[in-house]
């Protein structure tokens, strides 16, 4: 114990910025690993630690000065192997099944901490420790703010959807916001985006969730109500014919069936909103009218044409969006395995040239009379002389 205590202290001495502990003594260790990290902030520096389970990873802030106390516990209890990385150097250490401490230290004038897989730290905007009531709610996080083992994989889809629109925010300084959310359904995501525009970006936020059952209206405007969210509220309609006469900077669109999300995105379009995130569900528009014969084989095969249908009408939706002035892209909202509805279309005000715009409209109609195709979108635009 006396001899480990040495070598860890002589470790830490060498202003480490990274180190691990690993390769549990058994089975019963809680976590496969540790990670310490050298963080610094406005008023001092501190290690962060990360204790990862298979599914989950927790996180502690300590005082540099207890750095050693902390390793030698986990080295003497729980693990077997230590690396560690300083400016200068590198640090092996190991400890033989009878107890023998192996330790080698390699000096290097330009070190590169490694970055290996998922020990890659991951900065989430929504992090674990917050105490985020819809996600307490949804089952995500625990009354203390810890991950449910069994709900990490949604714990990062959510994490991912506020990253794309966190990657728009961050663009301008916004100090006030309207929101609508299309087909908002019982889906908690609303308030956690909610937590996000007002608790995180603290931005001044009006938002509207819209949805066609009433219980569901009757049950969010109440649990609005529970979290003090003072200017979310829930009303009854339609996507087609909702009529809201303010300003709009914001639309989203979470799994509008078909073409629901190209009322939506047309309702956004026609308000000049500055930004559109949709992720759309069951286009099945598209798959009932393709036909083509020179490209046949591409519905020759239902799950081909179904699939293609699907691509082909997303394309089209950014495509035309373009066409009336928006950026548009489209991204991977979560990984394919969770789902296979997993594409968002991010789209935001720009200067488009002309040529851009033309371009982008005449790749639309190409696809229309190869396939058949008589989008709704492309329609609505049309009948409004916006196309």
């Amino acid at each position: 114990m006396e001899d480990l205590k040495k070598v860890i202290d002589e470790i830490i001495q060498q202003d480490i910025v990274k180190l691990v502990v690993s390769n549990k003594k058994n089975k019963d260790v809680e976590y496969n690993k540790i990670i310490f990290v050298l963080k610094e902030n406005s008023k001092k520096q501190y290690y962060q630690i990360e204790k990862y389970t298979d599914k989950q990873v927790f996180h502690e802030n300590i005082d540099i000065n207890i750095l050693g106390e902390k390793v030698l516990e986990y080295l003497s209890s729980s693990y077997k192997q230590l690396s560690a990385w300083s400016n200068t150097n590198t640090f092996d250490l190991k400890i033989s099944k009878k107890g023998k401490i192996l330790f080698n230290k390699k000096k290097s004038d330009n070190i590169k901490i490694p970055n290996k897989g998922h020990n890659r730290e991951k900065n989430y905007i929504l992090k674990e420790g917050m105490l985020i009531q819809p996600l307490i709610d949804l089952g995500i996080f625990t009354k203390e703010g810890k991950i449910v083992n069994s709900k990490y994989d949604k714990y990062k889809q959510i994490n991912r959807f506020v990253e794309i629109i966190d990657d728009e925010i961050k663009k301008n300084d916004f100090k006030e916001l309207t929101i609508l959310d299309f087909g908002c359904g019982k889906s908690y995501l609303t308030f956690v985006l909610y937590y996000y525009f007002v608790e995180i970006k603290k931005i001044n936020v009006k938002m509207i969730g819209l949805d066609l059952k009433p219980d569901v209206i009757k049950k969010c405007n109440n649990i609005a109500k529970k979290y003090n969210y003072e200017n979310l509220r829930f009303e009854l309609g339609d996507i087609n014919g909702f009529k809201y006469n303010n300003k709009v900077d914001m639309v989203i669109t979470l799994h509008a069936c078909d073409t629901a999300t190209d009322y939506a995105l047309y309702n956004a379009i026609k308000w000049n909103s500055n930004m559109i995130f949709s992720v759309p569900c069951c286009q099945h528009e598209f798959n009932k009218q393709m036909k083509s014969e020179s490209l046949s084989i591409f519905t020759k095969y239902g799950v081909v044409q179904e699939r293609i249908a699907a691509l082909m009408t997303d394309s089209v939706r950014a495509n035309l969006l373009e066409s009336v002035g928006y950026k548009a892209q489209l991204l991977e909202f979560i990984d394919i395995a969770h789902s296979p509805k997993n594409i968002l279309i991010r789209a935001s005000k720009a200067s488009i040239s002309n040529n851009k715009k033309e371009k982008a409209l005449h790749e639309v109609k190409n696809l229309m009379n190869q396939f058949n195709l008589n989008p709704t979108l492309f329609n609505l635009l049309k009948e409004d002389n916006l196309i």
